[in-house]
């Protein structure tokens, strides 16, 4: 299987690999510097902006998104989901104990 990559898209990029009889594209992002500065900023503050007005809930690696939407839809696209939808599943996922490490200051969505 021969494999091509395209240049980084932001901290995603893409791979397709190639044999006789299919192609795979495959994403790849390093989530790790996500998390690691998800695990400091979850413990910096209590994630309000200085007027109170916004809070910081999370920061989600955009490959985790394709894959939620995917699981949920069987299409990688997230921002083809309906804007209502979007906000449950992220709901769902983010008060989850499972997906903690997304969360960047405490409290449920």
């Amino acid at each position: 299987m021969s494999k091509l990559r395209d240049k980084e898209i932001g901290p995603v990029s893409t791979e397709y690999h190639f044999d006789d009889k299919q192609v795979v594209i495959n994403r790849v992002q390093d989530i790790e510097p996500i998390l690691s500065n998800n695990k400091n900023m979850y413990t910096h503050n209590d994630g309000y902006s200085p007027s109170r007005e916004l809070k910081r809930i999370a920061r989600i690696p955009m490959v985790v998104l394709e894959l939620w939407a995917k699981e949920i839809r069987g299409d990688s696209n997230w921002w083809a989901i309906p804007e209502g939808e979007r906000k449950a599943i992220l709901r769902k996922k983010l008060n989850s104990s499972e997906f903690k490490y997304f969360r960047t200051s405490e409290g449920r969505m």
